[in-house]
Order: C-alpha cells, then structure tokens, then sequence
C-alpha cells in the first residue's frame, strides 16, 4: 500500500492508473511514471507492484534526519528475480541533481539491501521506446480479453500451419471478407499481447509485422 497520498500538482501529470497488477492505488506523479506503470502491468514477468511502498529514514552530511520514498516495489514471479525497488526520473534532472540525489539512493541500496530486495533506477531512456507504445496499445485488448475460444483455435491452428506469418496475411488466410477479418482482430492483438503469439515487441506493431507460433 502507498505510504503517502499523492497530491493534485497543477505543475505534473498526476493520477490513478487501473492496474490488476497493482498493490493499492496505483498513483503517478508524472507522465513518466504513468508509462513506468504501464510496462510493469503488461511484463507477464511482474506479479504485482506497490506505488511508495517504504519511506526509507537516513541522515544527511550534517547528521539531519532525511526522508525519501521510492516509486514503486515490483514482485516478480517464480523466483525470477527478487524484489526490486525502482526510482523514476527523467535523465537530465538525473544529471543535473546528481550531487543531490546520490547520497539519497546510497540509502536506497542500503536499505534494500538489509531487505533482500535490490534498488533500481530507470530513465525515460528506457521507459519511453517503442515496446511502451506497443505495450500502450495492446492492454486494452488483453484485458478485455479474447472475443471467442474459437477465434482463438483458428487462429493459433493456422499459424502453427504457416509457422510465419503477418497479421494482415493471417487474416486473409482464414476469411476473405474484410467484415470476418475485423472480427478476428482483437482476439490476434490478445494472443499478442499475451505472448501466445511471438513478435519481436521493441519493433513498431503493424498489419505487416512478422509474427510467429509459439512453442508448447
């Protein structure tokens, strides 16, 4: 659960994100964070995530009791790798507050250490690419969910037939009618986005991406 509320800023982009994935409310104070939020619920690595988890105590140069509360705490699954406690920050104030922020995240590590966890930082540099804008676009289809098991089944029977394919061709090579097409559409973006179907995410996702069967 968060240790703190997260208030209105008229400066940032704050707010409440709507993730299954999240422990309490899954709050931002940034757009940047928003995104950081996005990718840990389309990770099918993530089991779950809690937004300011920990206030972490530690004292400053001057003995000065000091205050600093992460962003976020993400369980993985299957032992994958153990907790890790994340700060999000855009590069340039990374750089441009180094001074400031290190002996702050020298804490973090402490602590996360004492933990059994590890502490991370992670920049826009690797938040905002393309595998967030495809993660962006293919949510909505996973969690609303397949249309039908048999669209499922056609699907997956069919490209296991072909091996390689593209999702226009695939289409195509079900149904000929563009109206049967679009109805087999969001069920290929579930099995996608669900990793059921293997396409290369850090690669712009079109009609004429190349896609793949999975290996039982």
């Amino acid at each position: 659960m968060p240790v703190r509320k997260i208030p209105k800023n008229y400066r940032n982009v704050t707010g409440v994100s709507p993730h299954r994935k999240a422990v309490g409310e899954a709050q931002y104070e940034s757009t940047l964070e928003r995104d950081f939020l996005t990718l840990l619920e389309f990770d099918p690595n993530v089991e779950s995530f809690e937004v300011q988890p920990v206030t972490i105590e530690w004292k400053g140069a001057n003995r000065k009791k000091r205050r600093y509360t992460p962003d976020a705490l993400v369980h993985y699954k299957h032992g994958i790798a153990e907790p890790i406690l994340y700060e999000v920050k855009y590069r340039k104030e990374l750089k441009k507050k180094w001074p400031e922020l290190r002996p702050v995240f020298k804490a973090a590590i402490h602590y996360t250490k004492e933990h059994g966890w590890r502490f991370k930082l992670i920049t826009d540099t690797e938040i905002r690419t393309t595998y967030l804008s495809n993660a962006r676009f293919l949510l909505p289809f996973v969690r609303r969910g397949p249309q039908s098991e048999e669209h499922m089944e056609m699907l997956a029977d069919k490209l296991q037939e072909q091996h390689q394919s593209t999702p226009g061709q695939l289409l195509k090579s079900i149904f000929q009618d563009e109206w049967h097409q679009a109805e087999l559409l969001p069920t290929l973006w579930y099995l996608i986005g669900t990793r059921q179907i293997f396409v290369d995410m850090n690669q712009p996702l079109t009609m004429t991406s190349v896609i793949r069967a999975v290996k039982a």
